[in-house]
């Protein structure tokens, strides 16, 4: 059965996340440990302790996904699960699948990251801007909503396209909530502000562009032991330099998860393990095709699940 592999991104967050997984494998809690080694922050206390608030500040939220994800990855590897002939991760979730498939080492990534998260940070005053998800419009639809209700004072942007009928617009907290009541108006079934504290994928995001992508163009990364289908284009880059073009034009271009799980399957993908907390693309998937059945891997229950579908035998201690 053909695998790929995706990671989540910003919103999967939650206090108490991976815990249960914690408590019965040490290699999940030592790989957030390592991370916090390398950031002199105590992001496992921050995972377990921080309230949802706290979580949603991406500066905060940036690393502890990545972190999150990457940790049920290498539990998988160490239970001898079988290895994705594609990965991808959504937004943030992409340098998880980089590091995951070999692009990046994890004590490069980790720090990466994190300068990341405090880019996008820094790059709208704080309660700015932020995203909203639009469930019922079709993509046309919500890119020429935005497109008329945006002005220089009031960006409103179409960047994630998740399934079809869902797409997360991003922009200025006041357009963002116009948006929504306009969406309404026009049909949209739900329209809601997401628990992210910046203008993701946006316009907004270009100050962040210049300092991350020197970053990036520095970064010690060689080409993927796995191949890893980028947000940007819904492909595969051909080499490193594509690579990391495409991954510095990342934090100002939409996310294309539609297009990406098509692809997978014109891959042949018939299975789709989601690591990392909560069951966001699992659910995508379902969506997308239903021919493609999605494993999200966050607990024990769910992880023996997994095994039990590919090894036809549950974990153990």
């Amino acid at each position: 059965m053909t695998l790929s592999a995706v990671f989540p991104g910003q919103g999967s967050q939650s206090p108490g996340m991976l815990a249960e997984l914690a408590a019965e494998y040490p290699v999940v809690k030592d790989t957030f440990m390592q991370a916090s080694d390398l950031l002199d922050l105590d992001l496992w206390d921050l995972s377990q302790n921080a309230d949802a608030q706290k979580l949603s500040q991406t500066e905060i939220t940036q690393p502890l996904m990545f972190v999150a994800g990457f940790s049920v990855w290498k539990l998988w590897q160490q239970l001898g699960g079988p290895a994705p002939v594609v990965m991808a991760g959504h937004s943030l979730g992409e340098y998880t699948a980089l590091t995951a498939a070999g692009a990046l080492s994890f004590d490069k990534a980790v720090p990466l990251v994190a300068l990341r998260g405090r880019l996008m940070a820094g790059a709208v005053a704080p309660g700015v801007g932020g995203m909203a998800a639009l469930i019922g419009l079709d993509d046309e639809s919500v890119r020429a909503m935005c497109e008329e209700l945006t002005s220089a004072a009031a960006v409103v942007e179409a960047v994630n396209f998740n399934s079809p009928g869902q797409v997360v617009i991003s922009g200025h907290l006041a357009a963002l909530e116009n948006a929504c009541a306009v969406a309404k108006e026009r049909g949209a079934r739900k329209a809601m502000l997401l628990p992210v504290s910046v203008p993701n994928h946006s316009s907004l995001m270009e100050p962040a562009q210049a300092d991350l992508a020197a970053a990036i163009d520095t970064a010690k990364m060689r080409m993927p032991d796995i191949p890893v289908m980028q947000n940007a284009d819904a492909t595969i880059p051909a080499d490193i330099e594509l690579l990391r073009k495409s991954l510095q034009s990342h934090v100002v271009s939409p996310v294309n998860w539609t297009s990406t799980v098509a692809k997978m399957k014109e891959l042949g993908v018939e299975n789709l393990l989601e690591f990392g907390p909560g069951k966001v693309l699992a659910g995508l998937c379902k969506r997308i095709d239903k021919s493609i059945t999605a494993y999200p891997v966050e607990n024990v229950a769910s992880l023996d699940k997994a095994l039990n579908a590919f090894n036809g035998a549950a974990s153990t201690c």
